[in-house]
């Protein structure tokens, strides 16, 4: 039976364990360049023990970032940066994976704990976004996005190939297309976000292209051998919650057609008044309904802390992996507290690297 300790394999990639440093966004690059910060950060996951480190929502365009600060790989010059830091994580013992995605409407804003606002048009670092129909993410906001053209649609789609392109060649081994959280791919999923008369509005089909065709595209470029992967907001919830997942579990049909190896089950913050049922593993019954009707595996994250509850619910298989954030961020040794929570008489047997001897050998 697996558990949270054990080993995980998908295509030719092995992880140690089925715990994941989940893609977590930093706003410390600049230029999409990645910094002594992020060498660090990733750096010390990998050292702590978990089996993937997923690196941070980077951007395939300029226009994709969710704010100045974010990562990016839409030029071969930001490769060097993504190698070292995939050099390190691979180093450490864990397999390096990288989120790629494009903000689209919510694009161009100031950092978190700056307000997270959008950009004032005076601001010389502002950008107009782009989306698939010229809404806003909030009521009210003159943030205006500009409809993406076809042109740009069809640019935004090789966008994601080549920035997959040089992910690989940065070393990477697992990729993650980010179609979640009221981003691009998200967007033009969602009725609320697009209202496009052509063949990328409409029906579930128009809408569900443009990220079949970011599949199509990409799966040309990425190894056969090496998973492809994606996070996808499963639910709107709101007034339509059911009838949101049930297309979205018709759309992952496609997309594991199309060649998608795994998802990480997420919601879809389409809108910023989105009423969320915040609550401990609430995305859990999701992943489990995803996995029974999909056959995909599954992975999810959203407020799970406890590792006796992980632990149960990959041994229920109600998930393959499961992705923790805050938890590493507040403790990278979280999976050493994890093996002595399981009852893990001897942690270096799951966890081999030189902090398992402290945990065994050493009181307290």
């Amino acid at each position: 039976m697996a558990s949270l300790l054990a080993p995980y394999i998908l295509k030719d990639v092995t992880l140690r364990n089925r715990i994941v440093a989940s893609p977590m966004c930093q706003y410390q690059a600049r230029d999409g360049l990645l910094n002594e910060w992020h060498q660090t950060h990733y750096e010390t996951l990998a050292k702590g023990g978990v089996g993937l480190v997923v690196v941070e929502a980077t951007a395939v365009s300029p226009r994709g970032r969710i704010t100045p600060g974010d990562a990016g790989l839409w030029c071969d010059s930001q490769v060097s940066g993504f190698a070292s830091v995939a050099y390190a994580i691979k180093t450490a013992g864990a397999v390096p994976g990288i989120q790629i995605g494009h903000a689209g409407r919510k694009a161009g804003c100031s950092v978190p704990w700056q307000g997270g606002a959008p950009l004032p048009e005076s601001d010389p670092l502002a950008w107009q976004p782009i989306a698939p129909s010229a809404l806003p993410y909030m009521a009210g906001t003159p943030h205006l996005p500009s409809e993406m053209t076809l042109t740009e649609i069809e640019r935004t789609q090789n966008d994601f190939a080549q920035a997959a392109v040089r992910a690989l060649e940065a070393g990477f081994e697992w990729l993650e297309l980010h179609f979640a959280h009221g981003f691009l791919g998200q967007s033009f999923l969602s009725q609320q976000a697009n209202i496009r008369t052509d063949q990328y509005g409409g029906s579930l089909e128009n809408r569900a292209r443009f990220l079949i065709d970011i599949v199509v595209a990409v799966k040309r470029v990425w190894p056969d051998h090496l998973p492809l992967t994606l996070r996808i907001g499963v639910v709107e919830f709101g007034q339509e919650t059911e009838a949101s997942f049930f297309e979205s579990i018709q759309m992952l049909k496609w997309l594991k057609d199309a060649g998608v190896d795994f998802v990480d089950i997420s919601l879809a913050l389409s809108s910023a008044d989105e009423p969320v049922p915040w609550a401990a593993n609430f995305m859990v019954p999701y992943a489990e309904r995803v996995r029974a009707a999909t056959g995909l595996p599954v992975g999810a994250s959203w407020m799970i802390t406890d590792a006796q509850q992980a632990d149960a619910f990959v041994r229920a298989g109600q998930l393959d992996l499961v992705f923790f954030a805050r938890t590493l961020l507040a403790n990278p040794h979280w999976p050493f507290q994890a093996a002595r929570d399981l009852n893990i008489p001897d942690p270096s047997a799951v966890l081999p690297t030189p902090y398992a001897f402290w945990l065994k050998n050493w009181p307290g």
